[in-house]
């Protein structure tokens, strides 16, 4: 959700001078900015703060809580079933971590463009050193899996599993961005190969494992408390659209290649979108139909899964933003501040409004210490 509000910001305030915004845009908008639009500005920059500073006090509180759960029995039975993809989750929030950091950084630290090439070597290390963690992980409960060959079929009945995709989507993700930043040649040649080659295990996970979830569900039903699994693809496609926007920059400017033309990019994003809203309308319908939101979100169930509902509202959110500015507003379909530009906002917003609201109502059920009931008490004794 802070990289959500960055999103507003970088496509909002001009920065002609960067390809992302930064301290010294905002800072130069915000000398001739009205009331109203500097009001928005600083809004945005607070929900950056707010949400970055959630995210890192939720990171080591779960490192913590993680490093117990590590000695207890109840983590080697899980590395030896389905569950053991939860585990993924760890790299997929650190490569979630760096993403955070520099958008933080590019918003709040002063002149820190003018030194971002030195930057970008450590962020390419952090990044793929949280990349060999994930594929550590993966082959290490992956290849006890085939070993053994105890994968329980008839509980994959979701889409759990992809989130061993998400988690190299993310990292590739990240591993993109200098190759749509930077103008060293070595750099974009690194940063591209490196995302290529974790977008490659992201599909090759990623597929098949679709296929079988659909199988496991056709076959059993749908897993109620992994029912927001369904929506994980929409982050997904999230994660790979903006790596491929970013190397299709990196080819332009790194290696002349022309892959970034606006007729092209209208192509990418809509696709990708149009994609994202099948996923979105039909896992509604299913998770509707189910009674999931009933039961977990507004309702009495408490699940940790549950939290799988909010990365797919923000995706969706962000991913909304780029076909509006790249799609739609570089192709002039609709002009930037028009009535047409705020009518494509305006769902857009209001899926994020709605994604707010729902990390707030999961917290109070989950982010809290669960009160045990009272012990009855016999009247009659008591008196």
């Amino acid at each position: 959700m802070a990289v959500a509000f960055f999103i507003y910001l970088n496509f909002m305030v001009p920065h002609p001078q960067t390809p992302i915004v930064t301290f010294d845009s905002i800072a130069a908008f915000l000398n001739g900015a009205g009331v109203v639009q500097s009001f928005l500005v600083f809004l945005g920059m607070a929900a950056i703060l707010f949400f970055a500073f959630r995210h890192l006090r939720l990171l080591f509180w779960n490192l913590r809580e993680y490093a117990a759960f590590r000695r207890t029995p109840a983590y080697e039975r899980m590395l030896n079933n389905n569950s053991a993809v939860a585990t993924m989750a760890l790299p997929l929030t650190l490569g979630m971590t760096v993403n955070v950091l520099f958008a933080t950084g590019a918003v709040f630290v002063p002149g820190l463009w003018n030194i971002v090439e030195y930057l970008f070597p450590f962020s390419l290390t952090a990044l793929l050193l949280v990349g060999i963690l994930a594929l550590r992980i993966f082959m290490n409960y992956f290849g006890r899996m085939l070993m053994a060959g105890n994968f329980d079929y008839d509980k994959n009945n979701s889409f759990s599993q992809l989130q061993a995709a998400m988690a190299f989507s993310m990292v590739a993700v990240g591993l993109a961005a200098p190759a749509a930043m930077s103008g060293n040649k070595i750099t974009i040649t690194v940063s591209i190969l490196a995302s290529m080659l974790f977008l490659g295990a992201a599909v090759l996970i990623g597929l098949p494992k679709m296929i079988l979830g659909l199988r496991g569900m056709l076959l059993n039903g749908l897993n109620l408390e992994a029912g927001a699994s369904l929506w994980i693809p929409i982050p997904i496609l999230t994660l790979a659209g903006i790596a491929l926007l970013r190397i299709s920059h990196g080819l332009h400017h790194g290696f002349g290649l022309h892959t970034t033309e606006p007729g092209m990019m209208f192509l990418l994003t809509g696709s990708i979108l149009m994609l994202q809203l099948n996923f979105a309308v039909g896992g509604f319908i299913v998770l509707h139909k189910v009674g999931y939101f009933r039961t977990y979100l507004m309702g009495e169930g408490r699940s940790p899964a549950s939290y799988a509902l909010i990365c797919p509202g923000v995706a969706l959110f962000v991913f909304g933003m780029f076909f509006l500015h790249v799609g739609l507003v570089q192709n002039g379909v609709v002009d930037k501040f028009s009535f047409g530009y705020y009518a494509v906002l305006a769902p857009l917003v209001a899926i994020q409004i709605v994604t707010i609201a729902s990390i707030f109502q999961l917290d109070s059920k989950l982010i809290r210490p669960e009160v045990a009931a009272a012990p009855a008490v016999d009247p009659v004794a008591a008196r």
